[in-house]
């Protein structure tokens, strides 16, 4: 297999963006394509203040939503603290007792043997064929 030349300002690219992982994350995500980083980088330079931009935006989002997630987690715990045990446990088995009556309505109108809240459905009684045809 042979290989094309490179030219030399695309390899200087390529290594600017090796020293520069946040560029690779910026293309993957979709925020730009190599081809409008490559003039950026050809026509600003390395040492422009848009490559230190790519890499503040994702650090600032990071910060905000580790907040977020904490302030989360506290009102989580906060609102555990207050809560009455046997208020949870009644609500619990009315939620359980609402789930059983649906369940009882689901299973009578499919027609399923499923045990239900009123007890166990009864078997349909009648003849297995009905047109039976005998031989005389």
């Amino acid at each position: 297999m042979s290989q094309k030349k490179l030219h030399p300002s695309v390899l200087q690219f390529k290594e600017f963006v090796k020293n520069n992982p946040k560029i690779i994350k910026e293309v993957r995500s979709g925020k730009a394509t190599w081809q409008e980083l490559y003039e950026d980088w050809y026509l600003l330079g390395e040492e422009d203040k848009r490559w230190e931009s790519i890499g503040a935006e994702k650090e600032t989002k990071s910060k905000t939503e580790q907040e977020s997630k904490s302030d989360w987690v506290s009102s989580i715990m906060g609102m555990v603290k207050k809560m009455d045990p046997n208020q949870m446990q009644s609500h619990i088995n009315n939620l359980s007792q609402a789930l059983g009556a649906i369940q009882g309505v689901i299973s009578q109108f499919q027609g399923g043997n499923v045990n239900s809240v009123s007890g166990p459905s009864k078997p349909q009684e009648g003849p297995k064929h009905p047109f039976v045809f005998r031989k005389d």
